[in-house]
């Protein structure tokens, strides 16, 4: 079976359901030039990869050859998932290869896709259709040479149209079809949209004339891939500029965070208009020793209170816990302080409700709230990482408080490639960086230091939750203009959000 899958514009959210499902099921996925590569995350992880695309003066793989790779994997007894940008049938030569297969006695099938010639000028704010300026829509090839001697475009009939005109991969040619759309009786006053890198966070949209739109985009330096779009409908795009319009539009923001904690953060970055960059410069791995927390749970009955600091300490805690046979009911009697509401919703998530919760979320509010109760000859565990700070065990003790500090995870530092960390700041890539620890700002900067764009780092805008993190951030230089007052990926977001709306 071939699955002919259209994979929608950029954005890899656009894909439909049944794509992913296909994709998922796929014992081989085949994929051109303008698919976005982290769709074929979605692919089973044995899945064989074959990258066949196409662009302007270099092919990987001519048409006749992709045909016969297709062939030639379905007879195999595969099921092939033949991935391609946009819609297959559009500008895609979906039906070249349907018919290919037809012949070969190959079943298919033909799984629509989101084209660009619609969802891009839908980013741009601009419909295709309006009751009150167009009533039809012609979607044209703009990679044919409009000066050629024998064209298959009806130039004269499209330049007449009321209609709205929409040419993919036209920007190469953009001055020939003005001219001829000009020459052929369309005004040279006719708005005209371009609109590169549609549905993502680098979207631009150009807007202009026939007669110098192809000037603005000279000027303005934009290359393709792009979408052209003539009519009066571009006028709309005043109204309906719903995409670069969001607070965060066009930002470079890069996410520091551990990649398994990140995805609730870089969602709301994305979906208020921000281009994240994810390079986790912690990584969280198990203690080198589980003797301490071991012993901790052999005597749990002896503690009077237990305090978790992390979501990370809850979820290795409980691993532990489960692995010796026990579970929450083991946990009666025994007091629990968390540090903050993400904390509390992993302790939730495992039946367990917290008994302390600081307005603030940090270690010195814990402390705080923990000072009200007696803690006199009281035994309190604290799970935590292999190196934080001791100001909890050592207040804790100074109430007469008799603490076991038992390690539950390390925080270790990636390895990145000296390519990785040069291609991260070039041409001034980052508009801001993002902290959520004070060992996270030790880590990143320990990648760069001796290296030339070290120099670099201390320009850019850098948000942190919290003073701690802040100030770790501020003592080694870097530029610290966003604090979050509320110790939440939530709260820096919103933090982030007031940062660029007062900038």
């Amino acid at each position: 079976m071939v699955y002919l899958i259209g994979a929608g514009p950029d954005s890899p959210d656009l894909i439909t359901v049944k794509g992913k499902e296909c994709l998922q099921r796929a014992d081989v996925i085949i994929y051109d030039y303008l698919v976005n590569e982290s769709l074929l995350s979605l692919g089973d992880s044995d899945a064989e990869i074959i990258y066949v695309g196409k662009k302007s003066g270099h092919h990987s793989m001519d048409q006749k050859e992709i045909n016969d790779l297709l062939i030639e994997k379905a007879k195999q007894g595969l099921t092939v998932a033949r991935l391609k940008g946009g819609d297959p049938f559009i500008f895609g030569r979906g039906g070249e290869e349907a018919v290919e297969l037809s012949k070969a006695g190959i079943k298919f099938e033909i799984i629509p896709g989101v084209t660009s010639a619609i969802a891009v000028p839908a980013y741009a704010g601009i419909p295709l259709t309006h009751r009150d300026y167009s009533s039809a829509v012609c979607f044209i090839t703009g990679h044919e040479d409009p000066s050629k001697g024998v064209s298959s475009i009806n130039w004269d009939a499209i330049a007449r149209s009321s209609g709205t005109l929409v040419f993919l991969m036209g920007i190469g040619n953009l001055d020939k079809i003005a001219e001829r759309l000009i020459a052929n009786g369309r005004p040279s006053d006719s708005p005209v949209a371009v609109i590169g890198n549609g549905t993502m966070p680098t979207q631009r949209t150009l807007i202009g004339t026939l007669a110098d739109i192809d000037q603005k985009v000279k000027d303005a330096d934009l290359t393709p891939p792009g979408v052209i779009v003539v009519g009066d409908v571009v006028n709309l795009r005043g109204h309906l500029n719903w995409f670069e319009s969001r607070p965060l539009f066009g930002k470079r923001i890069l996410v520091t965070r551990p990649e398994d904690q990140a995805e609730g953060f870089i969602r709301a970055l994305s979906e208020l208009g921000a281009q994240y960059l994810l390079f986790p410069t912690i990584k969280i791995v198990p203690p080198a020793s589980w003797k301490d927390l071991d012993r901790a749970i052999d005597g749990l009955s002896r503690y009077d209170w237990i305090i978790f600091t992390s979501v990370n300490g809850v979820k290795y805690f409980f691993e532990r816990l489960n692995g010796a046979k026990k579970d929450a009911r083991h946990l009666k009697g025994i007091k629990i302080g968390v540090i903050g509401p993400k904390t509390k919703a992993a302790l939730m998530d495992r039946g367990v409700s917290a008994d302390l919760i600081p307005d603030k979320y940090q270690a010195e509010c814990v402390v705080g709230e923990l000072e009200s109760h007696p803690l006199d000859g009281k035994r309190v565990l604290l799970p935590r990482p292999a190196i934080a700070r001791d100001y909890i065990p050592t207040k804790l003790k100074n109430f007469g408080a008799i603490v076991d500090v038992a390690e539950v995870y390390q925080i270790v530092q990636p390895e990145y490639s000296q390519a990785q960390l040069g291609e991260l700041f070039k041409n001034g890539r980052i508009d801001m960086i993002t902290f959520t620890s004070p060992s996270a700002v030790d880590n990143f900067l320990a990648l760069f230091e001796g290296k030339s764009i070290y120099e670099e780092i201390p320009n850019v805008e850098v948000a942190c939750i919290g003073p701690i993190t802040a100030q770790k951030a501020a003592e080694s230089g870097l530029k610290v203009t966003v604090i979050s007052d509320e110790y939440t990926v939530e709260g820096l977001t919103r933090a982030i959000v007031e940062f660029y709306r007062q900038h």
